[in-house]
Parts: C-alpha cells; structure tokens; sequence
C-alpha cells in the first residue's frame, strides 16, 4: 500500500512511517492540512491516515476538501480525540474509519488493509434540478452560487422530493418517509416544513422549484409558480 499520514507530532508520524515500511508499504508524510491537500491532489495514495488535531486545516476541513474535490481516497483518521460528536463529524464529512489513539498497530494495519481492499467509495451522483443541486456524499446543498443550510429534517424533505424531481409526490408518502420514527405528525407539519423549505431554496429566485399541487401532494421540478 501506499499511505499518507497526516500528522503533526514528528516523532509520532515517523513512528507510523517506519512501522508500516517494516511491513512493506511505502508511506508519505504531511505536518500539516495545507500539505496534506497538496499531495492528495499531486500523487495517488491507497489509504489516507489523518489526524484531526493539525495545524493550518484541520483533520476535518482537509476531509472536507478532499471529498469536495472527488478524490475518494479511503480516508482513516487517527486521532486523540474520541467525543461521539467528532466521530460522528469526521464520518459525515467522508471519512471512512475512525481509530483513537493510543492504538494497537496490529489493528491499524488490519483497518489500513480493510480500506485499501475497499478502494475509494463510490460517491453517489449529485441530485439536480435546475440550478438546485443536493450532493448526498456531504449533504451540501447549493442554489447557483449560493450554499443552502438546512435542518436534518429539511434536508430529508427535499432529497426525498429531489429523487423524484418531475414527479407528484402525495402528502402521505411524504410523511410516511420524512417522519417514519414519529408516531404522530400534525396536519399542518409538513405544509409548514415546506414553507420554511421554500424560504431557503427559492427565496430571491425567480424560478420557484418547490412546488404544491393542489389536492395531490408536492413536486420538484422547474417551473414557474402559477
């Protein structure tokens, strides 16, 4: 294989160097997230190491950018930090493991192992409609120019209606999905999750996306309000 670890503390990424050249794989190192990016970009790697706690860009502005940019290298961070919010961050922003230090090298050789068989994932196609596009991969959303922030239920809302762009969606499918762990939804929830959708998607366009189709449901699809 052939790794490159991000990491600040020289002794620790030389530590990581020589144990994985003793076990035949070539390895490159990065101090920094500026640096990281430079050679992710410049050369072709198996499997990125990448701690969180660098200098420049942190662990998660570099995971970010690099899935940004569509390089789907296997990305394990390897870090001291070990809060369920900072795996669940990483994670969501396309890492592909998580390993907190201190660490069994044995197991971050057989982890290392399991992502290079996996190769880089293959990311799931953007979701557009118009000028509208979803990236499922990072749950971003950008109108033009412009990048839309949305609540988890506002972002389960409009990729539901974006996977069926074009189509009549009924309220009752909507809510089936969008709400499938509450027992109860009021009448009124979803005509005011959709309100408040419209406010930051088609807010200041003249196109309207989100649109009501009476007595039927809702769609998304370009097109004029009436």
């Amino acid at each position: 294989m052939h790794i490159l670890i991000v990491e600040d503390e020289k002794k620790m990424a030389g530590l990581l160097k020589q144990g994985l050249e003793e076990e035949n794989h070539s390895a490159c190192l990065a101090f920094d997230g500026r640096t990281a990016l430079e050679l992710a970009a410049s050369s072709e790697f198996d499997v990125i190491v990448l701690d969180l706690m660098i200098p420049m860009l942190d662990g998660f502005e570099v995971a970010r950018r690099l899935r940004k940019s569509q390089n789907q290298t296997p990305i394990l961070v390897l870090t001291a930090r070990d809060a369920v919010t900072d795996v669940k961050k990483a994670l969501d922003l396309g890492a592909d493991d998580y390993l907190t230090k201190p660490f069994s090298f044995v197991e971050l050789l057989a982890r290392l192992r399991a992502l290079a068989r996996r190769g880089p994932s293959p990311r799931p196609p953007l979701l557009k409609v118009a000028d509208l596009v979803l990236d499922p991969a990072s749950h971003r959303i950008y109108r033009g120019d412009r990048e839309i922030h949305l609540s988890p239920t506002e972002y389960r809302l409009l990729e539901f209606l974006m996977r069926r762009a074009g189509r009549v969606v009924s309220r009752n499918a909507i809510v089936d999905a969008v709400w499938s762990l509450e027992q109860d939804v009021e009448e009124n929830t979803l005509d005011a999750f959709v309100s408040l959708l419209r406010s930051k998607v088609d807010k200041g366009f003249k196109t309207k996306l989100i649109q009501t189709i009476r007595g039927a449901g809702y769609s998304v699809r370009e097109e004029t309000e009436s």
